[in-house]
């Protein structure tokens, strides 16, 4: 944003009544310049104001909140440096603005006006951007020199704001300034910015200053103007960084004022302040990636599912990155220095940990210190002492505290390095046979640390806790308890899912050679278990111009009629199965890293694209569902150029991940977190492994994929980490043994307390989960971006809800030691935590296997739609004097204040409740 609040023509303002205020209180603001946006950061805001060149709007963040978000369009100025510049005519440039070295723009020129939507504002709303903020409105102003020039300026300048709202009305526009034309354009505009009314820039070195009392009289006088307009005004004053967090009072007196304030530092590249403010969810996490790509890093292997699973979103960073200066760290809920190797520059980390140090923000070291200078443990409180090591040295626990032995007592080892802390608690403190000891993992002022034998210890391949991760990073970090997006459960009921890896179609069925694997999953599966099931398939396999052309029209036809079926959605597996997507370079891979079909140029548009093109074209009924989701194949490790290709075009993605937690492996470490982010995007991860891992790489035994059910029992308890995925390759149809487990698999899985989902449905909950943005004032949280997540669990059992503060709550049940509560079909949720309340006099949804849309809810009366894929099930609070109407015939069976709906074949009801 062009700063000319010096120039006294940018002050006119005008004051909001008192009861305008009312309307704006909660209202809040960001201008975030940065090219690194946090959605979780800035998703809490009524306006979201960005440099749209700096912003990937491919993400699954831009598109939750691209309605709440501002494209930053500069029209009364343009930046030689930019690539329009070139663009421009020479007759349009009026003067220069010494002070930014940029041109100012004759706006009485029709053919600059079109450009200004040809050029600059048409662009971005083909990139994604629907909304506008126009900066240097005034800028004509340090070039014209007669009243008469003047008013020239001002009527084009009108002309054009409301050209821009008669030619896209469905646009929201907030200006900065122009507060001469009001009168004239205020029909057009949504929001008025203005910037320096208590704290502001000033000279050309835009120096820090306090705005005097004599220029805000001056500016109140033209207050008074806008009132009558209703319109939103955000108001944008300047700190420096160290002030920001303690600027309560000036954010205060702008609501006072009647102002939507926002606080930020004068490069606009912190998230600054407002009335509302985000809770901080992500962790940063530093690692080396020289050796070990991210994927197989044990920040991410061991480190982010816990970290999820308590509401936090692990960000990875590698140290070969330019690491956040202290105003961007601001950001954070915390550090995490996870690296095992030595650094190249350990001096250079060590000065950039002590002022992560020195600003605030907690910091553990996992596993164990990068850094091995006295100096450096010193000014950590720690002395790193240097005792003699005897022979045959022994060690024994000193003192442990209850967070150690999560999963294993500490391994101790003969080589000891003896750290001894001055401040803080220590977790586990052991002692040599001289007596000598040392603390490997403690609590301390700056956040804490875990290392050697007190973090983790590796056996036999497995990566097994010594410490409880969970209260470690909440002690060490100082964490907030979350009140956590929950994509493992929808209505009460435990997430089913279930999706296949096109492989092995083809394969022929071992007791009847005349059928194909395809034909025993299409009629002993998908067509005996009446759930939602994902199915892909693997293009070279089914192609007639593929591997198998003699047998491609008999496959082709299993595939028809496969997704005919209405239970079944459609996916790719890809169309030559990549093994190895690391080994894609400049958009080739060799021809040994894929299934080799003929005369065929590899590309990743052919691999996916045109896979599902040739789907939806080929194998799906006009009116079947079409296939968007893209099943990784090989290692599933997709570099980010292949996960840009698929957020591009809106294509899903899942697999990978690895969570195969057995009774024979019970670790945290085989429990895969939700995703992993490569660049901006996400790899959504498979909710449990598929049969290839249980049966040894399909060498047997081939009913190993009865474990799985080990898998999903231990992921729900007593923790539930994980929904039901119930993931295997069509290949298991082909043995006996094989397709035997898959159905002793899949009649478990539905006899549970389940709502059964498609694959698509899964994912986005997923991505939600990322891009979530909370709030939180006075106890009341305010969640924002819950368009596919629709629950919220608190991590406590018997938790309630102040239900007449709370909204888009449908209702709420509990499990084990957590409270899920349901959320209805809006994207915002209001939620107030009280003790001991439980709508105990109000009616509400106790569970459901199906979606619902409310039309109703309150303390008297209850009106919702409910559909499934299977026949309802729903269970109610029912309060005496409340009457419950089902659309349809329903078995009712009702216990004290519950009552469970029970539909022989209904999928679709409505309900209506009403209490006296």
């Amino acid at each position: 944003m062009k700063l000319l609040c010096f120039n006294r023509y940018i002050f006119i303002f005008i004051i909001l009544t008192t009861s305008l205020f009312g309307a704006l209180q909660d209202k809040s603001a960001v201008v975030y310049y940065g090219n690194k946006i946090s959605y979780p950061m800035v998703g809490i805001h009524d306006y979201i104001i960005v440099q749209p060149s700096l912003t990937n709007t491919y993400t699954h963040g831009f598109d939750i909140y691209k309605d709440k978000m501002y494209a930053y369009v500069s029209i009364g100025e343009i930046d030689k440096n930019i690539k329009e510049y070139k663009l421009l005519k020479k007759e349009w440039i009026l003067t220069q603005n010494k002070a930014w070295s940029s041109d100012v723009l004759d706006l009485t020129n029709p053919e600059y006006r079109e450009f200004l939507f040809t050029h600059m504002i048409e662009p971005q709303m083909r990139r994604g951007f629907k909304n506008f903020f126009f900066d240097t409105l005034d800028s004509y102003q340090l070039a014209v020199e007669t009243d008469k020039q003047r008013e020239k300026s001002k009527s084009a300048l009108a002309k054009f704001i409301n050209e821009f709202h008669t030619r896209y009305p469905d646009s929201k526009l907030i200006i900065n300034r122009g507060f001469e034309i009001i009168d004239r354009i205020h029909n057009a505009v949504t929001a008025v910015l203005f910037e320096s009314y208590y704290r502001g820039l000033n000279g050309p070195n835009l120096d820090y200053k306090k705005v005097s009392d004599s220029d805000r009289a001056w500016l109140d006088i033209y207050l008074k103007k806008i009132k009558s307009y209703g319109l939103d005004v955000i108001a944008v004053d300047y700190l420096e960084a160290n002030k920001i967090k303690n600027s309560d009072l000036v954010i205060q007196k702008l609501q006072k004022k009647g102002f939507i304030p926002f606080i930020s530092t004068k490069e606009l590249t912190t998230y600054g302040r407002s009335s509302k403010n985000a809770i901080k969810r992500e962790i940063f996490t530093l690692i080396d990636e020289r050796v070990v790509d991210r994927i197989e890093q044990s920040a991410h292997t061991l480190g982010a599912m816990p970290l999820e699973y308590l509401g936090y979103i692990e960000k990875l960073q590698n140290i070969k990155k330019p690491l956040p200066s202290m105003q961007e760290i601001q950001h954070y809920a915390g550090v995490i220095i996870w690296l095992r190797e030595d650094p190249e520059d350990p001096q250079r980390l060590a000065k950039w940990i002590l002022a992560v140090k020195e600003s605030g923000v907690k910091i553990l070291f996992a596993s164990n210190f990068p850094v091995n200078d006295p100096i450096f443990f010193k000014k950590l409180d720690i002395e790193l002492k240097d005792f003699q090591v005897e022979k045959n040295q022994k060690s024994k626990i000193f003192y442990k505290d209850k967070i150690i032995g999560y999963e294993i007592e500490p391994f101790l080892s003969e080589e000891i390095n003896y750290y001894h802390i001055k401040t803080g608690k220590a977790l586990l403190t052991i002692a040599d046979n001289i007596n000598q000891k040392s603390t490997l993992a403690a609590i301390m002022p700056w956040g804490g640390y875990a290392v050697e034998g007190a973090f983790a210890v590796e056996i036999m391949n497995d990566n097994i806790w010594v410490v409880n991760p969970f209260e470690l990073f909440t002690r060490a970090l100082r964490l907030k308890p979350l009140v956590v997006p929950d994509v493992t459960t929808k209505n009460g009921k435990r997430i089913l899912f279930t999706h296949i890896d096109g492989d092995g179609i083809m394969n022929r069925v071992e007791w009847n050679t005349k059928l194909f694997s395809g034909d025993t999953i299409l009629n002993d599966i998908l067509k005996k278990y009446p759930i939602p099931h994902s199915v892909s398939v693997i293009g070279a396999e089914i192609d007639s111009n593929g591997l198998y052309p003699a047998i491609a029209e008999q496959l082709q036809d299993i595939v028809k009629e496969m997704y005919a079926l209405k239970n079944v959605e459609p996916a790719t597996h890809t169309f030559t199965h990549p093994f190895f997507w690391s080994k894609i370079v400049d958009g080739h891979l060799p021809e040994k890293y894929h299934l080799k079909v003929k005369n065929y140029n590899f590309s990743v548009d052919r691999e996916i694209g045109v896979s599902l093109k040739n789907i939806n074209r080929r194998y799906v009924t006009k009116n079947g569902i079409k296939a968007n989701t893209v099943f990784w194949s090989g290692d599933c490790q997709p570099h980010e150029k292949a996960l840009e290709y698929t957020y591009k075009r809106k294509i899903l993605n899942i697999n990978g991940g690895d969570t195969y937690i057995t009774n024979t492996h019970p670790w945290l470490a085989y429990i895969a977190p939700l995703g992993l982010q490569r660049g901006d995007y996400y790899q959504i991860y498979t909710g449990a492994q598929n049969e290839n891992i249980f049966t040894h790489e399909w060498l047997g035994p081939f009913w190993g994929f009865k474990k799985v059910i080990q898998t999903f029992k231990l992921t729900n308890s007593p923790r539930r980490f994980k929904p039901i995925d119930v993931y295997y390759h069509l290949y298991s149809g082909s043995k006996r043994a094989s397709l035997n487990a898959l159905q002793y698999v899949f009649d478990w899985a539905i006899k549970q307390d389940v709502n059964p989902i498609f694959t698509s449905e899964y994912i986005p909950k997923v991505m939600d989960y990322y891009t979530v943005s909370m709030s939180e004032d006075n106890g009341t949280l305010l969640v924002e971006g819950m368009k596919n997540i629709k629950t919220l669990r608190v991590e406590k059992e018997n938790a309630g809800i102040d239900f007449k503060v709370s909204k888009n709550i449908l209702g709420v049940r509990d499990f084990e030691k957590h409270t899920y509560f349901h959320v209805g079909k809006d994207s915002e949720v209001l939620f107030k935590e009280v003790e001991d309340n439980r709508f105990k006099n109000n009616p509400y949804l106790i569970s459901a296997n199906g979606k619902v849309d409310t039309k109703i809810f309150n303390s008297s009366s209850l009106k919702m739609n409910f559909s499934s894929y299977l026949p309802l099930r729903l269970t109610f609070n029912l309060p005496k004097g409340c009457k419950l109407t089902s659309s349809k015939k329903v078995h009712r069976d009702k216990n004290g204040t519950t009552l469970s709906l029970k539909y022989k074949s209904t999928k679709k009801v409505n309900i209506d409740v009403q209490c006296k």
